[in-house]
């Protein structure tokens, strides 16, 4: 006998058979006609290959087959109402896990911000955050490794990801040394910075994106200082080292001395940023839930300021 053949709607008329003594008060408790319990039991019975019931004037009553089934019948149902309580607790976001992955500037305030809110609300799921940046968030998102990502065009233009939720557009400020002599500025030309050192991570994408950048003001950029680290870049800014680009979403993150942060001109320098959610998690509850307080949290901040005299300590 193949376990699929055993039909969960027929077992359980065959338990409230059992219990009740008779076709026509199963049929009652069930919401079925009396002729209609009749066949669901014959079925079983041609499916088992035995006589379940032994028929008489005073009702029914199990047969040594029907008596040895009837306990692992009820296991049986018992699991299945269990896995029915737990796919109604998922969708209750009840229970569950959420894989999230975010480049890490994203996660110095924006992705604790919405996993709070996401926590206070939902206290059943739990959680699992992959930091890295887009380039590698994307392929693990593909790859079903995650269920959402939070990504930016900061290195990648064109991000080629089949669902992208806009959230915000963040500024790229320029980090400037505290003595620099644009630092009394409001907005600072990026042309006037074509002779200063560039300090940038030491990776192609990062060269490429701030090359790109620097191009579009007229000049190519000398980068001899090479730093991933936000606490790196902004130490060699603070020590008068050089300059660089930081996301204003991660701008308030933490103070460093000695390092102010303009907004750019003539045309503000922007990224943006997207939650960038997997195919096969498109309908997932946790996820849907989670975009909402990504939403919520991409929202103006109170006392947020885009020109600031402090910096992040936070890298990508």
């Amino acid at each position: 006998m193949r376990a699929e053949s055993l039909d969960p709607v027929l077992l359980r008329t065959f338990a409230a058979v059992a219990d009740l003594g008779s076709f026509t008060a199963a049929a009652s408790a069930e919401g079925y006609t009396q002729s209609a319990v009749s066949r669901q039991i014959a079925a079983l019975e041609e499916v088992c290959g035995v006589e379940l019931f032994a028929r008489g004037a005073r009702g029914v009553r199990p047969t040594p087959a029907g008596e040895y089934l009837l306990p692992h019948a009820r296991a049986l149902l018992e699991r299945l109402a269990d896995t029915a309580r737990a796919l109604d607790g998922l969708r209750r976001l009840d229970a569950g896990t959420l894989r999230l992955g975010a480049f890490p500037t994203a996660t110095t305030a924006l992705v604790p911000r919405a996993l709070a809110r996401f926590r206070a609300r939902h206290p059943g799921v739990r959680p699992s955050l992959r930091e890295g940046t887009t380039e590698r968030l994307l392929p693990m998102l593909e790859a079903g490794d995650l269920d959402l990502a939070v990504v930016s065009t900061h290195k990648t233009p064109d991000l080629a990801a089949a669902d992208l939720v806009h959230l915000l557009d963040d500024p790229l400020l320029v980090a400037l040394p505290a003595g620099h002599r644009l630092a009394g500025r409001d907005r600072v030309p990026m042309a006037e910075l074509a002779d200063d050192p560039w300090i940038v991570a030491d990776t192609p994408e990062a060269v490429a994106a701030l090359r790109a950048r620097c191009e579009a003001a007229g000049f190519v950029p000398e980068t001899p200082l090479r730093a991933s680290e936000w606490l790196s870049k902004l130490g060699l800014v603070a020590g008068g080292l050089g300059v660089t680009l930081v996301p204003a979403l991660a701008a308030g993150a933490a103070a460093t001395d000695g390092v102010v942060l303009r907004p750019v001109a003539p045309e503000p320098l922007r990224r943006t940023v997207y939650a960038a959610v997997a195919r096969h998690a498109r309908r997932f509850p946790p996820v849907t839930a989670f975009l909402d307080d990504l939403r919520a949290a991409a929202g103006p901040q109170p006392g947020s300021a885009a020109t600031t005299s402090t910096s992040s300590s936070a890298s990508g």
